[in-house]
């Protein structure tokens, strides 16, 4: 298991990066984060970076734990999951993996059961699409949504559908997303609160890309946005993710 620790000075990569601080825990108490990343389809090396650099750049205080392994398998079972504790310690989940192809029922069902039980999570892109060859619905549960394809890469355009909503504020009315896909939604599940949505060209339909759930205990913000690193590294998108982590912590 590849696994890292990281304590990002938010000053310091402000400096560096140009960034302006979007959002701000309201605590001094750091905010103990662990990012699961690997997989199928994306360049995982490189975005890990860009996800934990540009939250601590806007979320005061994180400290981060990164497991990434699994290279390009669609197979990987993430052996941080084996542990039936395997989020304890730990005050939220970053999930940016790419497993489609994991049909062990039981791994599955723990993953979204640390979620069920009260665990704060933060679902990126193919993390929406992981699991889904397994015959449950406890992930689905978890992230919110079903889905099951993809329309081919292209511009998208993001249309709010909650300006008001604090995870939405500062989010651009239509925000034109470079370079990404468009998942398609086969289901939402019945605690999702619907966000954003893009216009899907093959199904001459809406789709839902942005969205909070509720699952058990657990809070939970998803986007099936963040296909390239063009996308992850634009400050819309990090603003969002930013402020969905904290949305989910409840500090927003």
């Amino acid at each position: 298991m590849k696994t890292r620790s990281l304590l990002l000075v938010a000053g310091a990569l402000l400096a560096a990066a140009g960034f302006r601080p979007a959002v701000a825990a309201d605590s001094a108490k750091p905010i103990k984060a662990l990012m699961v990343a690997g997989g199928c389809c994306h360049d995982y090396h490189t975005q890990t970076n860009i996800i934990a650099q540009g939250i601590s750049a806007r979320v005061k205080n994180v400290e981060w734990t990164i497991v990434h392994e699994g290279g390009d398998s669609r197979e990987h079972e993430v052996s941080i999951y084996n542990n039936p504790d395997w989020a304890r310690g730990f005050d939220i989940v970053i999930h940016n993996e790419c497993f489609g192809a994991v049909t062990n029922v039981a791994f599955v069902e723990r993953i979204a059961k640390a979620h069920e039980d009260g665990v704060p999570g933060v679902m990126l892109h193919c993390s929406t699409h992981s699991y889904r060859a397994a015959q449950t619905d406890e992930w689905r549960k978890a992230v919110g949504q079903t889905s099951f394809r993809h329309e081919k890469r292209r511009d998208l355009v993001v249309e709010s559908l909650q300006p008001e909503h604090p995870i939405m504020k500062g989010f651009p009315l239509k925000w034109e997303n470079p370079n990404d896909e468009l998942y398609m939604n086969d289901k939402l599940w019945p605690n999702v609160t619907p966000l954003a949505k893009a216009y899907g060209e093959d199904t001459k339909k809406d789709h839902v890309v942005i969205w909070t759930n509720t699952h058990g205990k657990g809070r939970i913000f998803a986007t099936t946005l963040g296909h390239t690193n063009e996308t992850m590294e634009h400050a819309v998108y990090l603003d969002l993710v930013a402020r969905g982590m904290l949305w989910a912590l409840g500090r927003l």
